[in-house]
């Protein structure tokens, strides 16, 4: 845990434990005053035998929080008037368990199925699911955060990967954040999710088999060799400092995306060091607000970490994180329809070093 951090645990009315994360000592000792709930059960794990894919089976999820306004914000500190998940009454960044998780602690004993056709077991949906709270103000975004609380974010996510990835039905931690109702946000406080699968997400699957085959055919890791690509091109970077470089991926599927990653290769975000931590709010920063300047609006992305598993493919898969957004034009959206939603192919209407050019206009 940085030295610069302070993390405070407390328990929450049902039982859950909630994470108060500090850039300095605090006191924090509020009590949940709501009436204990009991919690939802665990879901179910089948598997889909026509791709191979586990798919999540969650029907308690239907009745959580949706939209709701501002002065009914689950994510804001609790004040006269309204008890939210967050007892205190301010805090810098916290995390706790959803309270709808898609994923949970299993019995004792779990184990994911081997596949036996028709046959193949239905299991718990065993995992982990998270909601981390950027900041105490419900207006506002990620990166219009101040570079010390996005360091605080990030300091964050390195301690719940490295705690997460102690549970032993545990396989990938995956943190993202959704921004915009275009892309499916239900709360419109500045929050992200960690989610922490027991099996190997499908996209995490194939792009473990990539990196996997690049490194026997050319010993070292493909990301490396993406970045020394970008580096070499110049076309599609955005913007770069001592330690990441912020790019439009050669092959984009989205109308704006940008690759974030550490220059130097790291496998996970636990794996950080403090030089590549304390760089990350610059870049972090000011991608998104070349993304916010392109239209002159608030762009919905989704901003996905993505990063080696817990147990394999750490010494091949590195750490980087995947800003998407499907808007196009102000008006206009890039839909999934039926060649990307069907077929998984995507069709992009302007090349990546057109999308890249745009955003290093931007003025900031």
């Amino acid at each position: 845990m940085p030295v610069s951090m302070v993390r405070t645990d407390l328990k929450m009315a049902d039982g859950r434990t909630i994470f108060y994360y500090d850039n300095s000592p605090v006191t924090r000792q509020a009590n949940d005053n709501r009436p204990a709930e009991d919690r939802p059960g665990v879901g179910e794990l089948r598997l889909d035998l026509l791709t191979n894919e586990w798919v999540s089976m969650a029907a308690h999820r239907q009745t959580r929080a949706f939209l709701p306004p501002k002065e009914l914000c689950p994510l804001c500190p609790t004040k006269p008037g309204l008890d939210s998940e967050i007892a205190d009454s301010n805090y810098q960044v916290v995390v706790f368990e959803n309270r709808s998780p898609s994923l949970a602690k299993p019995k004792t004993g779990w184990k994911l199925p081997a596949n036996n056709g028709i046959e193949t077991e239905i299991v718990e949906a065993a995992g982990h699911c998270e909601v981390i709270c950027f900041t105490d103000h419900h207006e506002g975004s990620f990166g219009a955060l101040p570079e010390s609380q996005i360091k605080l974010v990030m300091d964050a996510w390195i301690d719940r990967t490295k705690e997460i990835s102690k549970l032993d039905y545990v396989e990938h931690i995956f943190p993202f954040e959704n921004r915009g109702e275009e892309v499916g946000v239900t709360l419109n406080h500045p929050h992200g999710q960690i989610y922490a699968y027991s099996f190997l997400p499908p996209r995490v699957e194939k792009m473990l088999a990539a990196a996997t085959a690049y490194r026997a055919m050319h010993g070292k890791p493909l990301l490396s060799d993406l970045i020394a690509r970008e580096i070499k091109d110049q076309v599609r970077i955005v913007c770069e400092n001592s330690e990441w470089i912020a790019y439009v991926p050669f092959a984009s599927r989205y109308p704006f995306e940008i690759h974030v990653a550490p220059k130097k290769f790291v496998p996970d975000l636990a794996e950080l060091s403090e030089a590549q931590a304390a760089a990350f709010p610059a870049i972090a920063k000011e991608s998104l607000q070349r993304l916010d300047g392109v239209f002159g609006i608030d762009m919905a992305y989704i901003a996905s970490w993505h990063q080696a598993p817990v147990r394999k493919g750490r010494e091949v898969l590195g750490l980087h994180w995947q800003i998407t957004s499907i808007r196009r034009q102000p008006g206009k959206l890039k839909y999934l329809a039926g060649s990307e939603s069907a077929m998984g192919a995507f069709i992009m209407d302007m090349k990546p070093e057109q999308s890249a050019a745009q955003l290093r206009e931007v003025k900031l």
